[in-house]
């Protein structure tokens, strides 16, 4: 148990962790490139504001009428007055018949002006006003008489920063990651060593009251015979004995589930016909059905083997079917179910019970008893489902209870 605690506080702090770094950086780099967008853009506004060119002198413009501009690329801050000399830009203009008609290389001397009108033209085809075109950010104007003009924007420069800085976060994110990792994994003893220590005091302190309990009990019964034996038996006697044995198994119920962390590392697994195991355990409940008034029917689906260990399996089935019996509605038909589904092995036990319904996980519960049905009339504990419970979880299995339509069904998958 302290295993399985402190491997869950270990995911659960490192995927928080994670979430968190992944959320820093993912913001951090959103935002850088986010920047190199709006500076790409904000370059494309001031050259479209120019005519193609920056200073507004309408060059690159047929007759050197102004361009009718997007309302969007208007500039937003003033321009440095080093930006005319750090920017490598190309413009090409093409009319309303898909004809280049000027291209302006002047500024850039990574393209030539084939390569220019072959990038101008399948933006035109694709119709496309704005965005990129490898490293280029581009935009478009009309030109009165001309067409449309097309800007490009060299954002090598930006988009090589954003991406070293997007390995080097990421790179830096993965390092905490693993740093925060290592500290947790190591630190986790510290933060569980309360826990496992009241733990242990809990398991002995289980154990050896069971032991100590087991000695008067067995006095007290022995007792109780003596005094039959000696002609004294009435109402009286038999009552004692009735509880020394129910305090016998609760007592024994209570140490298998306090012992059963070590047990669960140490199954006796073998291959055996978990079949024949089921329909073995069911089979003498039949008369305890009858005896209620109520009938006991099995499906039971023939030679499926299981890895396992058969004596704690054996003791699963009679644990479910005598819960079923007891808090089965009157006249009512118990029914238990084993097949194969998906490669899992599927045990199912289900009965009549109107009083329950929805996800009845809290009757795993150690003592828990429902004030209406799961009564000490009936002879139980309210300790046997957990016993359950933890077998199933030994095997590494699951186990589920519901109701539905007035039926309780306990799912076993193995």
């Amino acid at each position: 148990m302290i295993k399985r605690l402190r491997k869950k506080f270990i995911i659960i702090a490192t995927c928080s962790v994670f979430a968190v770094l992944v959320l820093v950086v993912g913001i951090i780099n959103i935002v850088n490139y986010a920047n190199v967008v709006e500076n790409g853009d904000h370059i494309v506004s001031l050259l479209k504001d120019g005519g193609g060119t920056f200073g507004g002198n309408g060059e690159g413009d047929e007759g050197g009428a102004p361009p009718e501009g997007d309302a969007g690329f208007k500039p937003q801050r003033p321009m440095s007055p080093e930006t005319p000399f750090e920017t490598r830009y190309f413009t090409v203009v093409i009319d309303h018949r898909g004809t280049v008609r000027e291209v302006n290389t002047e500024q850039i001397a990574s393209v030539n002006q084939a390569q220019a009108e072959k990038i101008a033209l399948s933006l035109y085809k694709k119709k496309t006003d704005s965005g990129f075109y490898d490293n280029y950010r581009y935009g478009t104007a009309t030109v009165y008489g001309s067409g449309t003009m097309y800007i490009f924007v060299d954002c090598t420069k930006e988009l090589n920063g954003f991406n070293n800085f997007l390995w080097v976060s990421i790179v830096v994110g993965l390092s905490a990651f693993a740093a925060v990792f290592v500290s947790v994994f190591f630190l986790s003893g510290r933060v569980t060593k309360p826990i496992a220590e009241s733990y242990e005091k809990q398991k002995r302190f289980i154990t050896d009251a069971s032991h100590e309990i087991k000695t008067p009990l067995t006095v007290i019964g022995a007792a109780a015979e003596v005094l039959e034996m000696q002609g004294t038996a009435d109402e009286w006697t038999q009552s004692i004995k009735d509880q020394v044995k129910r305090l016998s198994s609760l007592t024994e119920k209570l140490v298998f589930l306090a012992r059963m962390d070590e047990q669960s590392q140490t199954l006796n697994s073998t291959d055996f016909s978990i079949s024949d195991a089921v329909e073995e355990t069911v089979k003498p409940f039949s008369a305890v059905a009858v005896s209620r008034g109520l009938t006991l029917d099995s499906d039971i689906q023939k030679n499926i083997s299981y890895c396992g260990d058969e004596s704690l399996i054996r003791q699963l089935v009679s644990l479910l079917v005598d819960n079923a019996l007891k808090y089965s509605d009157d006249g009512g038909n118990v029914r238990v179910g084993l097949k194969t589904s998906g490669g899992k092995i599927m045990l199912s036990v289900s009965n009549p019970s109107k009083e329950s319904d929805g996800d009845l996980s809290v009757l795993f519960e150690r003592f828990y008893r429902n004030d209406k049905s799961r009564n000490s009339e009936t002879g139980g504990h309210g300790i046997g489902l957990s016993v359950a419970q933890a077998i199933v979880t030994a095997h590494k299995g699951k186990i589920s209870a519901r109701g539905e339509n007035g039926i309780v069904t306990f799912t076993v998958t193995l």
